[in-house]
């Protein structure tokens, strides 16, 4: 390896510069060969971190399916430690799913360590340690400082031929394979659409110019809306494509670390509920997300505007409440990664020309294992209202979070009234959660509808309410997955249980939103929001309804 810098590198491990190759094949059991190749990968990486000062490198091979050998080396920079170097090596097996998940070889290169597998061997048998040079030999007596030159002169001729051909051989496999993969032969399968759009993370970039003249010159007459993290504008490409442009603002709280997680995310999912990412830019300190142009803005346009609720009648509201769950779903269970998006909001559900929800906003998402349940972080982001109170309190989030955030939006679509404002319920201020509860105890959850849907279907309504109050309970463990939730908002035969009581819900004896926020002010806390006590149980009758809801 080869590592140069403008400033001190040893002993410092590096994180940026990251390359990827890989081979143009694609595995025939992909499930199979990526078990064998993870279980090659980690073990040889804890051969290569524990190498000494002088080398830290491992190369290995195993049988994976259908008889075919794996091949693999790992190598760090020898001045990095065994622990930064373990890292590094993390870091670069975590890139492979990204970029090569289905291919029977691939390289990634970072500054200070470097991974590599293929179905055929690269490397030399072994690799011999640093031997001591040996001692200079005594001058000989039988060669004249003539005969010397010749021979130095004849080793440089030697070595500069030999360069000059591995340099050309590495050339010609290089534009061999590049064109192997741009016009593949009978036997390779053609990429579908969606594959070759997300490649690269390079094949995304747009040039900033082209943005810039799309958007004419990020004009104020473009613009869709301000974000939390900069402006939204409309634009039009050379080919007439309409797009949405997000131009992150340059003091905003999303720094590169979600901007490349923003990316990374979209760029890997495809689903009809979800917004399409286009591209990106990066140019000095400009940050530019290309996305499909949703001509109908946000929910929120619609569901809190008293004259625009008007154009969203039942029918449209629970084909957007259906939407948004099957795109949750999809984020959850049925992409190739699970996601946990952790600020599902009504901004952030946008919805195209026939008023299909799409999904939007990655910039908070995380990533899990697929057989991981839940996660920690100390950085609590989201937006106040929409946040499950065990992620606010200890910074545990889960698909469950996604689940009492999609419950809140399933309440305000009903009513038409946001979570952070205030709703009267008899002498009592409550917020959206408690007046949900509260009426449905009472027996008169109907009084939670908005007036404008009336006319609509009561006991339709009535399920989505239900379900609303599973998806915000207290306790985890009793809120329903979203595969669930699917199913119950598409068969109205299975039976729902009885929902417990919310989190965050306010009686006289719990403080209120403004006391909770102005607590939050003064304790100086750097979460988003913080949770109350949850107060006594109340003593209320919980004998249960004739009628499946009540009126």
């Amino acid at each position: 390896m080869l590592h140069y810098s403008h400033r001190s590198i040893f002993g410092l491990m590096e994180t940026t510069a990251i390359v990827t190759l890989w081979n143009a094949f694609n595995a025939t059991d992909v499930d199979e060969y990526n078990k064998v190749l993870g279980k090659l990968l980690y073990d040889l990486k804890s051969v290569a971190a524990s190498g000494d000062s002088m080398k830290k490198f491992a190369t290995a091979n195993v049988t994976g399916p259908n008889f075919q050998d794996i091949y693999s080396l790992m190598q760090c920079t020898p001045d990095v430690s065994s622990m930064d170097c373990n890292q590094c090596l993390d870091l670069a097996i975590a890139q492979l799913p990204s970029c090569c998940g289905d291919k029977i070889g691939a390289r990634v290169f970072r500054a200070s360590c470097t991974l590599r597998y293929e179905s055929y061997k690269f490397y030399e048998l072994s690799v011999q340690p640093r031997q001591p040079p040996p001692p200079p030999s005594p001058p000989s007596i039988n060669h004249t400082s003539s005969q010397g030159k010749a021979h130095t002169l004849r080793n440089v001729t030697i070595i500069g031929i030999l360069v000059v051909i591995v340099v050309l051989v590495f050339c010609f496999i290089c534009i061999y394979l590049r064109l192997r993969v741009k016009k593949p032969s009978e036997t390779t399968q053609i990429p579908s659409e969606d594959e070759d759009e997300i490649t690269t993370f390079e094949s995304l970039q747009f040039d900033f110019d082209t943005i810039r003249v799309a958007t004419n010159d990020f004009n104020d007459s473009n613009k869709l809306g301000e974000g939390g993290f900069g402006a939204v504008y409309q634009g039009k490409l050379s080919n007439g494509q309409v797009i949405a442009v997000k131009r992150l603002s340059k003091n905003s709280g999303q720094g590169n670390l979600e901007f490349k997680n923003e990316v990374l995310l979209m760029a890997k999912l495809q689903h009809r509920n979800l917004v399409r990412l286009l591209g990106f830019t990066i140019e000095g300190r400009e940050r530019l997300l290309v996305y499909e142009f949703v001509p109908n803005k946000s929910l929120d346009y619609f569901i809190f505007d008293p004259i625009k609720k008007t154009q969203l009648d039942w029918e449209k509201r629970y084909k957007i409440i259906q939407g948004t769950a099957r795109g949750v779903l999809y984020l959850h269970e049925d992409s190739r990664l699970r996601i946990i998006h952790r600020d599902l909001k009504a901004s952030n559900v946008l919805l195209d020309g026939d008023m299909n929800a799409k999904i939007s906003d990655f910039g908070m998402a995380r990533l899990i294992l697929v057989d991981q349940t839940q996660a920690n972080t100390s950085r609590i982001v989201g937006t106040y209202g929409y946040m499950a109170p065990e992620y606010v309190m200890h910074g545990e989030f889960s698909v469950k979070s996604d689940v009492f955030s999609f419950g809140v939006l399933v309440l305000e679509i009903i009513s038409g009234q946001k979570n952070s404002g205030s709703i009267c319920h008899g002498d009592d201020s409550l917020d959206l959660l408690s007046f949900a509860w509260k009426s449905w105890r009472e027996g008169t959850a109907a009084s939670i509808i908005d007036p404008s849907l009336y006319n609509s279907s009561r006991n339709e309504i009535l399920r989505c309410l239900h379900i609303g109050l599973l998806c915000v309970q207290d306790n985890v463990a009793k809120r329903p997955t979203m595969a669930t939730i699917v199913l119950m908002l598409s068969s109205n035969s299975l039976t729902l249980s009885l929902p417990s009581e919310p989190a965050f819900f306010m009686d006289s004896r719990t403080r209120s939103i403004q006391e909770m926020r102005q607590w939050e002010e003064n304790s100086g806390t750097t979460r988003s929001s913080q949770s109350t006590t949850k107060s006594a149980q109340e003593s209320v009758n919980e004998a249960s309804f004739t009628d499946p809801y009540p009126r």
